[in-house]
């Protein structure tokens, strides 16, 4: 594809002119390097406003240390200034777990650090605000979506206020935020002035108590604890969190308030779910696919090379999982594309220049969520439940799979797609019997598809911990289902003659984890025949029932107190039992292991040997060793089953934007 470079937004301040543009209507902020593709926030809604008929220019990654001469380039625009820190919150950009500052930034040409700062969306908006006083400035993105109420900052260890407090901006628009967007645009068109729009859903404002509360006769409205109160009641905090995100997943919601200071917050309740069509309307905006010519010179783009020939096909999740942000920002309920534009991106992909044959992932935050909806869409507007399928799989879901296997067929059988790869998570539950008790025959169907043709050598998927009772707490089914699904997975990969490794992922020092559940953990996994190597401590963020534990102690459903490790010493301990077979942690874990009383655990996890008909460190012992499945092959056969990735290319997927793993 031969593109020029008006074929992108425009970054300079030379771009805007070579288009005969003096005033521009929006100029968009943005944490991130400007890739011109639908994972990419910023690209998105820079679309959006241009098939609006208006003049956009996108400002990425500004420099705000010198004499903020890239806020200024772009001059004053005639609507407003968009603000997003990026497909990140920036503290998680730029901290591990144990706030250590990460050397690397995925979405930073050659992956270097340093091109943003620190609680990136509140930083941008604060200089706009200084440099432009008059100027509307609206937030959005996953920073500002989930630190839109009072919540507890992990990094700074405190409750902080809603962002808009901190940040002096005039409107946030949270979520997947294209309606909101749409309808902002035309009423600042039409000449209304931001502080009379005070209709918009699914968009966030401040008023002054003397102001009072706008009227309203579409919905009713709901009052949560202040933000000076939690400053000093914790559980007043937690209790604030269980109407937080229940009216975020409701199809008709309450207006949220909540007293800041002297004013108050206004959370307006959000859009209704997308349709097709209107899903459809944002993947098939005419996206390059690729980053702005202006990086060619910088190093490849980490983020993007994950997703470059990735396709996602829906938004949302249903889990709830306690320590997810995706149903805070995309909610429960799925939006599905249809199968038309779906199939018109595989013809983009396919044309791509540098493409192989590989479609790197054909998926969403759960890969196996797509077209899933309730059965009787009446009962699903009267839900107010978090999850779905926890404690049980609702009786009103629908969990037939065919819709997606037809998918996967169809790519499939493209003639420019040797292979299209499964790699977002597998939701293992819902294709488990002895949990999802009221499915079809569709996840047989589904299952013989996946691992027939769709496994890059190896399968993700998320039992998160082997403890009952922190899984209750994580809203994660029983561990028993994991074994009943690895049973069937192994029983799918006999039937083709295939030997495909299951990799799970797990969580140390979640709340409600103790360190004798981790060793219990290493113990049950070993017995299994893994080597675990897809592990992670639990990082608090907004928005988060987990992350709301974790401050308070108080589970906001129940008020139960539980245990969390918050130390370094205690979620280092839990961390250990995870590398049980590295020699140099030999003597601390049986240290910790007689220390908790559990002498009868060190010989099951010091000394006895894995099963040698299992997996070891991710792999078949019996697997031979084999080129990438992105490799040449002379003479392989479109329907020969790939070998396991490379496990450099393997850890980077973490980076991937569409990817419940990337958005935890």
């Amino acid at each position: 594809m031969n593109y020029k470079i008006t074929d992108w937004l425009p970054i300079t301040r030379k771009e805007v002119l070579s288009r005969g543009w003096g005033e521009l209507d929006v100029v968009l902020i943005s944490g991130d390097a400007y890739v011109d593709h639908p994972s990419f926030g910023a690209a998105v809604i820079g679309r959006i406003v241009e098939e609006m008929g208006l003049r956009i220019a996108i400002v990425p990654q500004p420099n705000w240390q010198d004499d903020l001469r890239d806020f200024k380039k772009m001059g004053r625009p005639k609507l407003f200034f968009g603000v997003t820190a990026g497909c990140m919150d920036s503290m998680v950009n730029h901290y591990t777990a144990n706030k250590r500052l990460r050397s690397t930034d995925s979405y930073t040409p050659g992956g270097k650090s340093g091109f943003r700062p620190d609680y990136a969306s509140i930083v941008y908006s604060r200089i706009l605000k200084q440099l432009y006083p008059d100027v509307p400035v609206i937030i959005g993105g996953i920073e500002a979506s989930l630190r839109r109420v009072t919540h507890y900052d992990y990094w700074s260890d405190q409750l902080k206020p809603t962002i808009l407090e901190d940040s002096g901006a005039d409107m946030l628009l949270y979520g997947m935020s294209e309606q909101p967007l749409r309808m902002l645009v035309e009423a600042l068109r039409e000449g209304q002035s931001i502080r009379d729009i005070r209709y918009l859903p699914q968009s966030a404002y401040m008023v002054h108590e003397s102001e009072g509360l706008p009227e309203t006769s579409d919905w009713e409205t709901v009052e949560i604890t202040s933000h000076e109160r939690c400053l000093k009641d914790a559980k007043a905090f937690a209790a604030n969190f269980k109407i937080v995100e229940q009216e975020s997943n409701k199809s008709f919601a309450r207006r949220i308030i909540q007293r800041v200071k002297d004013r108050i917050l206004v959370i307006n309740p959000p859009f209704p779910v997308m349709s097709e069509e209107q899903i459809d309307r944002s993947f098939d905006l005419p996206f390059t696919r690729l980053p702005h010519p202006k990086y060619k010179n910088r190093g490849p783009i980490p983020a993007f090379e994950m997703i470059k020939f990735s396709i996602n096909m829906h938004r949302g999740c249903f889990g709830g999982c306690s320590f997810c942000t995706i149903s805070a920002h995309q909610g429960k309920f799925i939006a599905s594309r249809s199968e038309a534009s779906i199939l018109r991106e595989v013809e983009q992909v396919v044309r791509m220049p540098d493409f192989k044959g590989y479609i790197s992932d054909l998926g969403g935050p759960s890969a196996n969520m797509y077209k899933l909806q309730g059965k009787d869409l009446e009962i699903c507007d009267r839900c107010v439940a978090p999850s779905c399928i926890h404690p049980v799989i609702c009786s009103n879901l629908d969990t037939n799979h065919d819709a997606m296997t037809d998918i996967y067929r169809k790519v499939d059988a493209h003639p420019q797609v040797k292979k299209a790869f499964i790699g977002s998570g597998i939701r293992y539950d819902l294709l488990t019997k002895s949990y999802n008790k009221k499915c079809d025959n569709s996840i047989d169907r589904y299952m013989d598809q996946l691992v027939s043709r769709h496994i890059s050598g190896r399968l993700k998927v998320a039992p998160e911990h082997t403890s009952d009772a922190t899984l209750k707490v994580m809203r994660k089914p029983s561990f028993r289902h994991f074994h009943t699904f690895k049973k069937n997975y192994e029983r799918v990969n006999k039937k083709f003659g295939m030997n495909q490794p299951l990799i799970p992922y797990f969580i140390s020092s979640h709340p409600g984890s103790e360190e004798v559940d981790m060793a219990n953990l290493a113990a049950e996994t070993k017995e299994m025949g893994f080597r675990l190597e897809q592990v992670q401590d639990f990082t608090p963020t907004p928005m988060t029932v987990a992350t709301v534990i974790y401050y308070s102690g108080y589970h906001p459903y129940t008020m139960k107190r539980y245990y969390t490790a918050k130390s370094k010493v205690q979620r280092r301990n839990q961390h250990l039992f995870f590398f049980w077979y590295k020699k140099e942690n030999r003597g601390k874990i049986k240290q910790r292991l007689m220390a908790l009383g559990r002498q009868d655990l060190v010989e099951k996890l010091l000394f006895s040997k894995v099963p040698k008909s299992e997996m070891v460190a991710g792999k078949s012992k019996s697997h031979p060793k084999s080129k990438s499945s992105h490799s040449k092959s002379k003479g392989r056969s479109k329907k020969r089953v790939n070998a396991p990735v490379k496990q450099k290319k393997r850890r980077k997927q973490s980076n991937n934007p569409n990817s419940k793993r990337f958005l935890k």
